[in-house]
């Protein structure tokens, strides 16, 4: 029998575990051409707003393949359920075996995305970070400022949200730890951070090429589909680096693949996040606007479902 991993199980695994330096990792294994990774397979809801997506592969040489399912639908805090859902399942390399099934619940994609929205903070802000800007008022609107502490610990925070009810909750949750601020759009949000984070299921640009100072970091993480878009693709013709996690995965969806459709960016200009970690040439200065495209890749899902059932069976 496969073994079953519950939600209660699984956060207390968490605990022990370096989830950034994992997913830098993964990363890394991706990039270097050590991963099979298919196209995400997707489905798209209007009524009401969701989307789930289906991420599956395998790092060469290891124990398992991966398949994960996860969605968002973007209503569901009206039900006071949260919008993420899913499960992870955990198959044998050698016999194809299920060796386990992981309900989290959507947990676990939320924590790695978080995490990998950190090793973008930690390896390409800006030397000072002197304050943070959250675009949205999700679970990953509070993870990614969670994260983000562990490497570039920054008290001074603006965030911006469509739904005043759900940004007032936000602030007030966060305002014992943080000198936060709501801002009253996001321009005025990015006009006052040099580290900006969006988190948001938008369809429709938030931020403007003018709202963004030179030497900000961008780390978008909300636009993971062919309609979702939180930057206006100036931002990217006018960054000195554009980072995406996945440069094939990028060509169909997220910023990027709304920058090149609009012919605004070229793929030369696109460097891959495992091979912009690894190169030491790549030295940013202060003066230098970077924006880091986050459109979740499977490999990430494979070293967090993997590393929790290693650490399971312990």
């Amino acid at each position: 029998m496969p073994k079953l991993i519950t939600l209660n199980e699984i956060k207390p695994i968490l605990k022990n575990i370096d989830v950034i330096n994992l997913m830098q990792e993964a990363f890394i294994q991706y990039s270097n051409g050590n991963t099979v990774i298919p196209p995400v397979g997707e489905l798209v809801f209007n009524d009401p707003p969701g989307d789930v997506h289906i991420k599956y592969g395998y790092i060469k040489r290891e124990d398992f393949y991966v398949i994960k399912i996860a969605s968002g639908f973007y209503e569901n805090y009206k039900l006071d359920i949260p919008s993420g859902q899913g499960m992870m399942l955990l198959f044998s390399q050698k016999t194809g075996k299920l060796e386990s099934i992981l309900l989290d619940e959507g947990y676990l994609t939320n924590i790695r995305t978080a995490a990998a929205g950190a090793l973008a903070v930690k390896h390409f802000s800006p030397s000072k970070t002197h304050s943070i800007g959250i675009v949205g008022s999700g679970i990953q609107a509070r993870l990614q400022l969670e994260y983000i502490q562990k490497n570039n610990p920054c008290k001074k925070v603006f965030i911006w949200g469509r739904n005043k009810n759900r940004i007032k909750k936000f602030y007030l949750e966060i305002k014992n730890h943080f000198d936060v601020e709501i801002s009253s759009s996001p321009a005025s949000l990015a006009r006052k951070s040099n580290v900006i984070i969006t988190t948001t299921a938008s369809e429709n640009p938030l931020l403007k090429s003018e709202d963004i100072k030179s030497g900000t970091l961008i780390v978008a993480v909300g636009s993971d589909t062919v309609n979702k878009q939180e930057l206006d693709s100036e931002i990217l013709r006018n960054a000195d680096f554009v980072i995406g996690d996945s440069i094939s995965q990028c060509k169909s969806r997220g910023e990027i693949f709304k920058a090149l459709t609009q012919d605004v960016i070229n793929e030369k200009k696109i460097i891959e996040l495992g091979s912009a970690i690894q190169n030491s040439t790549l030295n940013r200065n202060n003066n230098q606007t970077i924006v880091v495209d986050l459109t979740g890749v499977a490999v990430q899902d494979i070293a967090i479902a993997s590393k929790v059932y290693y650490n399971y069976l312990k």
